[in-house]
């Protein structure tokens, strides 16, 4: 099911007790509440749950690419490769973004510039990052091109985004995150709006480019399909917060918390006739609703006890290192505090 990395020990990145806020009406609100997890290198992460949990948040606050004057992390830190990144200035980030930590967008056709050529695009991150010459560029941009699988690279390095189709505009994105071989590679949603055949290439695509350039990856995404095909870790977030983290085949045979078997429950099944899909009742809370005791799926949870609505669970992890945010396990060794 999962494709297994031969991952290094050592940790690429660190994520410490992340509070990220964004301002409404004067007040801060966390997007995402006290989220700790390491990624190591090699190793592909990926990061499930409903929109509006905090997944997309997450991967801007590690890039510092939160809306200025609206978003901003409140506290925790933000480990890469032994740098603090809370703490760099913006000049200092543009020297690691982009050539240590690429990130791939959600939507390509508004992420690239419309008015831009695509070789000027990628040309702009190898210049931002390597001493080379015009002619190099030009010659480096149509090898990148190429190596995502787009035919007619030296036509297509002068062409403008509009007039690539959506698989090729998201493997334009790919050829601008990879140009300098990062070691971290954050995927938002990089399959979305994609048919099914283009998604399985760009799935493809991404697996080929992490095993030949030896590159973590963090992977967002709601498809847990995709999970199941590409990672080895899977962190289940809800408002904010992680309330499962395991291997990937451990998630899908054996998940313990209500709203990861229920996010499982709502795949459709080939071989079962329903009339009815499943799915999960209720909302996500919103941040200026959000509960301030308690676990927060409480009210969307049919295994909840009395108990859930006052106290708070805390990310546990079980004999197996299993860890899951659920005050069903009270037999769980809760996870220290990370300082």
């Amino acid at each position: 099911m999962s494709v297994k990395n031969s991952f290094k020990e050592e940790i690429l990145l660190e994520v410490k007790n992340l509070q990220t806020a964004f301002e409404i009406d004067g007040t801060y609100y966390n997007a995402v509440d006290n989220v700790s997890f390491k990624v190591k290198p090699g190793q592909i992460v990926g990061v499930v749950g409903e929109s509006g949990c905090g997944k997309s948040v997450m991967s801007l606050s590690i890039m510092q690419l939160l809306p200025k004057g609206i978003g901003k992390v409140k506290s925790g830190e933000i480990i890469f490769d032994g740098f603090h990144l809370e703490n760099m200035s913006e000049s200092q980030m543009n020297k690691i973004r982009g050539k240590d930590v690429s990130m791939i967008f959600q939507e390509p056709m508004t992420s690239l510039n419309p008015v831009f050529t695509i070789g000027y695009q990628l040309q702009e991150v190898l210049f931002n990052h390597m001493k080379i010459s015009k002619k190099e560029a030009r010659q480096k941009s149509i090898a990148l091109l190429k190596s995502v699988g787009i035919s007619r690279p030296e036509k297509i390095v002068d062409e403008y985004p509009h007039q690539l189709s959506g698989g090729m505009r998201q493997r334009v994105m790919i050829a601008i995150a990879i140009a300098c071989q990062p070691k971290l590679l954050i995927a938002d949603e990089p399959t979305t709006a994609l048919d099914v055949t283009v998604q399985a290439q760009i799935l493809e695509l991404l697996k080929k480019i992490q095993k030949v350039n030896d590159m973590a990856i963090i992977l967002i995404t709601h498809d847990l399909g995709v999970v199941a095909e590409m990672c080895d870790e899977v962190m289940v977030m809800y408002a904010g917060k992680i309330v499962e983290r395991t291997n990937v085949d451990s998630l899908f045979y054996n998940p313990k918390h209500p709203y990861t078997s229920l996010l499982l429950g709502a795949i459709p099944k080939m071989d079962q006739e329903e009339e009815r899909l499943s799915s999960i009742q209720g909302m996500v809370p919103s941040l200026i609703n959000m509960p301030t005791s308690g676990c927060r799926f409480a009210n969307r949870c049919p295994m909840a006890m009395p108990e859930c609505s006052t106290t708070t669970p805390l990310l546990a992890e079980n004999e197996e290192g299993h860890e899951v945010a659920c005050l069903q396990y009270e037999t769980s060794k809760p996870r220290e505090e990370v300082r």
